[in-house]
């Protein structure tokens, strides 16, 4: 019997990332092989994201060339899934002809046997109904002994509806997954191997809604910081208005929750912040920022910042330009607006010409790297701990790791030190990483 091979892209994010991990596990459960050669595949997923109208384009045009590969080979199961798949749903397969299946966020689960289905008798199948639990959230993918790092999901959706974002209506309200079943995978995970977890949600700040346990994201972070052989915790994405004092002072009491934190501020303009819907102010942000450098000093701070949203003056982009300058963040994701169907912000007015988004973001862009550099600079002459990841990519010679602050360290060593925490003496610093010594 013929072996049934899978292959898969990921387009997107952390948490995209980790649904391919999931998906990738209940296929092979469900009988199916991977493979990274796609012309050896008898299916093909595509999970996708939908967030900017650039990445949509870029999943299109590859779809696209998947489907040239099914005109040698009809048998050939081509499903797209994730954000991309629930918005655009049955109009996928109108738009591109050889699709075979469509499955939402919350049909993951169900993609192996559909895909079963479809070998059997044909057809397409569409799949992107809302369900009220997701047992997806739940499916621990096959560990990997070589993995030091893993994703684990506590919870899923976004009640937030900030105005320009596609999320609650793609990946539906907040769920959040029961304590027990998270610190079960995580322990299962470290019995593997793994010694850093990384925590997903849209909005982990509100970790905990709707459970009968009465757990807050910070008693969450306390119960996983007591699992045995776990090194690191990290988590993403966390909402300002939604950061608690109490999760701020994790930050200065648990030893194993690394000194770093992803928070998007998107505009330093309260006007725009406001017509994002996005619950805090400037000030607000300003005062969390203090709060957690004040409880852990030395903590690493990254963001998303966006620009040419509609309304969007040369006073307010002067207003972004300021709090980054004063905050001074070690890493920050900017991009232009993206107008997206369904969200509200498409029927706003004063929308900003392509041009001046671009000259915005270049400005950005380049007082940014300016930071990033000249605070991993700053970090020359330091010794700091690194946990190994394994080969550098820049030179088999080198080995690769990184700080608790999240800075990838490149490092000379004779003798294979993956897996292990070593302390590294910082020789330079560049935009994009750090250089050491063993010390």
């Amino acid at each position: 019997m013929s072996k049934n091979y899978f292959y898969i892209r990921t387009f997107g994010c952390q948490m995209n990332v980790h649904d391919s991990e999931q998906l990738a596990s209940m296929m092979i459960d469900a009988g199916f092989e991977q493979t990274e050669d796609i012309n050896q595949a008898q299916v093909i997923l595509v999970n996708t994201c939908s967030i900017r109208e650039k990445v949509a384009l870029k999943i299109v045009s590859q779809i696209g060339r998947y489907r040239q590969l099914k005109e040698n080979n009809p048998d050939l199961v081509i499903g797209v899934g994730g954000c991309l798949a629930q918005h655009w749903g049955q109009s996928l397969l109108r738009k591109n002809v050889g699709i075979d299946l469509v499955f939402g966020t919350h049909a993951l689960d169900r993609a192996p046997a559909m895909i079963r289905r479809i070998q059997r008798k044909g057809g397409a199948i569409v799949d992107t109904s809302f369900r009220e639990d997701i047992p997806s959230m739940s499916i621990c993918p096959r560990p990997d002994n070589a993995n030091l790092q893993a994703f684990v999901t506590i919870m899923q959706g976004c009640d937030n509806f900030c105005s320009y974002c596609v999320v609650p209506h793609l990946r539906g309200r907040e769920k959040s997954r029961p304590s027990q079943n998270i610190i079960d995978e995580i322990r299962a995970l470290v019995a593997h191997g793994v010694k850093e977890v990384t925590l997903l949600g849209q909005n982990v700040n509100s970790y905990g809604k709707g459970l009968v346990e009465g757990l807050c994201f910070s008693d969450l972070i306390t119960k996983i910081d007591a699992i045995d052989g776990l090194e690191r915790i990290r988590f993403t994405t966390s909402h300002p208005k939604d950061l608690t004092e109490d999760l701020i002072n994790c930050f200065g009491k648990l030893g194993k929750l690394c000194e770093y934190i992803h928070l998007p501020f998107q505009t330093g303009s309260n006007s725009v912040l406001g017509r994002m819907n996005r619950g805090y102010t400037r000030e607000d942000y300003y005062t969390k920022v203090e709060s957690l450098r004040e409880t852990c000093p030395g903590i690493a701070i990254s963001s998303d910042a966006m620009v040419g949203f509609p309304g969007e003056t040369t006073t307010d982009f002067e207003a972004t330009m300021e709090l980054i300058d004063k905050i001074r963040f070690d890493n920050l994701f900017s991009f232009k607006y993206s107008e997206r169907e369904g969200t509200t912000a498409v029927n706003l007015d004063d929308k900003v010409p392509e041009k001046e988004k671009s000259r915005r973001l270049s400005l950005l862009q380049e007082l940014q790297d300016c930071h990033t550099l000249e605070m991993n600079k700053a970090m020359v002459g330091k010794a700091i701990d690194v946990l190994v990841e394994g080969i550098s990519k820049n030179s088999s010679r080198d080995m690769m790791g990184r700080t608790r602050t999240n800075k990838v360290v490149n490092f000379r060593s004779k003798e294979n030190l993956h897996g292990k925490t070593v302390n590294i003496h910082i020789t330079a610093g560049y935009l994009h990483s750090l250089r050491g010594e063993l010390s």
